[in-house]
């Protein structure tokens, strides 16, 4: 056994730091310390002070929580033994621990740490600028052990100031977020999580970007490349499981074209407007970029999206459109960048504006032709306009049957997307086209038509549902706030700029019938319908008003949801308290999942199983350092609300709902 002292680190410029007072590590003990970015296993020996790398060389283990047994630093990985001071290993083997110098001054131990080299950029480096090349900003996520050279990345350039990375206590409301901020911006954000369950936990929110045509980047560490297939610890197969949701989805090798492929991934979501997903194995993420690599970036990949549509089909839109006397147009949440040209042909027309449930709020309920929501979550004013109609023209929605759009009316529908052209059942004219693009020509060749002036009809229908609302709004059992005087509330505290994240469940069929939008923005869980989502949603919402986008920048971040929604997620409060984000969460406690309960009651079910057990929500946003107030009567509604909204902190109103009154 050689008795040679042991190859210290590397010698370069010292910088010491403190790592225990005189009295801290008995005799006898190890334990470990971070100087600066490096750990430390700190030994207490033969009355000495020993320093060693915080890595056992065998697989990695943490000497600092092993223990000191005669006279031997054992791992409490696999039980390697090492000497406490030297890093020696007994018997003549050849594997050593690098060591630290250590003083012991008056004030304390010290170790010298040798300052870092100069940074060498890795593969993830590599991929994570090309990714902020191509505009992604904001990245939610989980840093874990099998994503640290993604993370490091990530830090790099937020150290930089190109991103922002939020951590949260949840991989789904990452996803959430992600998906909410590519339906309010168009724009994707990517979500971070490690190999196995870290990377499942983002399949739902990933799934409410897929259906409901969001951009989003999924970023997920994987296992080493030399134990794929075996069956490691973590490891699944995430190009399978991601199969379904991502419509692109690769593994990071060695030997890949790494910036293509992050130009890959950024050009899918964006254009295809959905998830593409990246898997990165642990030691690829961390190695070195190839020589002489470049980051890539989107000059010269992105075409134009205006699509004219053919001239026939427009001919053909244009002929029902000067014969119809009463047309209606409706709007879903594909049209949401193009409301401006929808507007203006819609004000040509003198013609009622109906919204899909997801597209609630792109046109002012205070617009003269604004008609609220047609369907099961809407008003009776949409649903008058649509069967009193002699033809529809739609921009942009998906024919849900939640909607309700009427197949036996002659519809001419626009979409950018040729297979949702006709999807469900054949429609009397198909165009496909940019939305924005389709509606200016509509507008410019439209010429004399025959459609009367329906405005009068309108508000008159519009004066009978507001009175309805009333009545409503005074109902009182008793038993909680009606869900009528909670939205009529809402309308009136809101600010009109806000944007407005809206969870499933009673609260949302109440928040499509009651509350009036202006100009508020609208995210909710469409296709999917995910309970929990609008929490999550709102800390997206507010990435976006972080930003110097004028469209969105500096606007109010309501969130609503129910009970049960809520506390799916209500840990992430942590989250918004921790950075900063001003967010106001109206929960309605009913202490039911409501709307589960009113439809078993209408199939003539037992309630069964529908109560819900809650603690003070308006305590725990206090606990969680934000504000919270609960509210049990009509007549505190409205002082809440400005209270909550007023409040620099994340605001959380909590308030007793009438499960019956919705």
């Amino acid at each position: 056994m050689s008795q040679d002292p042991p190859p210290p680190l590397e010698r370069r410029r010292l910088r010491w730091y403190r790592a225990a007072d005189l009295d801290e590590l008995p005799e006898g003990r190890a334990k470990s310390v971070n100087c600066g970015a490096h750990s430390v296993c700190l030994t207490h020996h033969d009355g000495q002070y020993g320093a060693l790398a915080n890595h056992c060389p065998h697989q990695g283990g943490p000497l600092g929580e092993g223990s000191i047994e005669k006279g031997w630093l054992r791992c409490p990985w696999h039980g390697w033994d090492y000497h406490p001071l030297t890093g020696e290993s007994p018997g003549g083997f050849d594997e050593r621990v690098p060591t630290h110098p250590v003083e012991r001054r008056s004030d304390g131990v010290y170790v010298g740490i040798e300052e870092d080299a100069p940074h060498v950029a890795t593969i993830s480096d590599l991929m994570v600028e090309t990714m902020v090349a191509w505009g992604v900003r904001w990245v939610f996520g989980m840093v874990g052990h099998s994503n640290l050279g993604v993370a490091d990345a990530l830090r790099v350039q937020e150290d930089a100031g190109a991103l922002r990375f939020i951590g949260v206590r949840h991989e789904g409301a990452a996803s959430f977020a992600i998906s909410a901020y590519g339906k309010l911006t168009g724009r994707p954000a990517a979500a971070l999580a490690i190999a196995g369950p870290g990377a499942t936990n983002l399949l739902t929110g990933l799934w409410d970007a897929h259906v409901d045509r969001a951009p989003a980047l999924a970023l997920t560490g994987q296992v080493d490349t030399q134990v794929l297939g075996p069956g490691a610890f973590q490891e699944i197969d995430l190009k399978a499981a991601f199969g379904g949701v991502a419509q692109w989805s690769q593994t990071v090798l060695p030997g890949s074209r790494h910036a293509e492929l992050m130009n890959l991934a950024c050009k899918h979501a964006i254009l295809g407007r959905g998830v593409a997903h990246l898997i990165f194995p642990d030691e690829v993420a961390k190695a070195p970029a190839p020589a002489g690599a470049h980051a890539g970036g989107p000059q010269g990949r992105l075409p134009a999206r205006t699509i004219h549509p053919p001239s026939d089909a427009l001919a053909q839109a244009l002929a029902h459109l000067r014969l119809a006397r009463r047309p209606v147009i409706i709007i879903g949440h594909g049209a949401r960048f193009n409301m401006p040209e929808i507007v203006a042909l819609a004000e040509r027309l003198r013609c009622p504006v109906l919204t899909t449930f997801k597209a609630k709020g792109q046109i002012s309920d205070l617009h003269p032709l604004g008609c609220g929501v047609l369907g099961r979550s809407g008003t009776p004013v949409a649903s008058w306009f649509m069967n009193e109609s002699d033809l529809l023209l739609v921009f942009g929605a998906s024919f849900s049957n939640h909607t309700g759009i009427s197949h036996k009316k002659p519809i001419v529908q626009v979409d950018f997307d040729a297979m949702a052209l006709g999807k469900f059942h054949p429609v009397t004219v198909p165009v496909w086209g940019e939305i924005g693009v389709t509606a200016t020509a509509l507008l410019d060749q439209l010429g004399a038509a025959a459609a009367v002036d329906q405005q009068d009809e309108i508000a008159e229908r519009w004066a009978i549902w507001r009175a309805e609302k009333d009545s409503r709004a005074r109902d009182d059992r008793g038993h909680g706030v009606s869900s009528a005087a909670i939205f009529a509330a809402l309308t009136r505290q809101v600010p009109d700029d806000a944007i407005l994240a809206i969870d499933v469940g009673n609260n949302a069929y109440s928040f499509g019938r009651y509350f009036e939008c202006q100009r508020q923005a609208v995210l909710m869980s469409g296709y999917l319908g995910s309970i929990g989502f609008s929490f999550p949603a709102a800390m997206g919402a507010w990435a976006a008003t972080q930003e110097q986008d004028p469209a969105f920048r500096g606007r109010p971040v309501v969130s609503v949801s129910g009970d049960g929604g809520f506390a799916q997620y209500m840990a992430e409060l942590t989250t918004a308290v921790k950075y900063g984000m001003k967010i106001t969460h109206v929960v309605l406690n009913n202490s039911e999942l409501g709307k589960i309960s009113k439809e078993q009651r209408a199939g003539h079910w037992h309630v069964w199983q529908t109560s819900l057990h809650n603690p003070s929500f308006a305590r725990f946003a206090r606990n969680c350092g934000a504000y919270g107030v609960r509210i049990e009567r009509a007549a505190d509604l409205d002082e809440s609300l400005r209270d909550a909204l007023a409040d620099p902190r994340p605001a959380l109103l909590e308030i007793v709902a009438d499960v019956e009154l919705v």
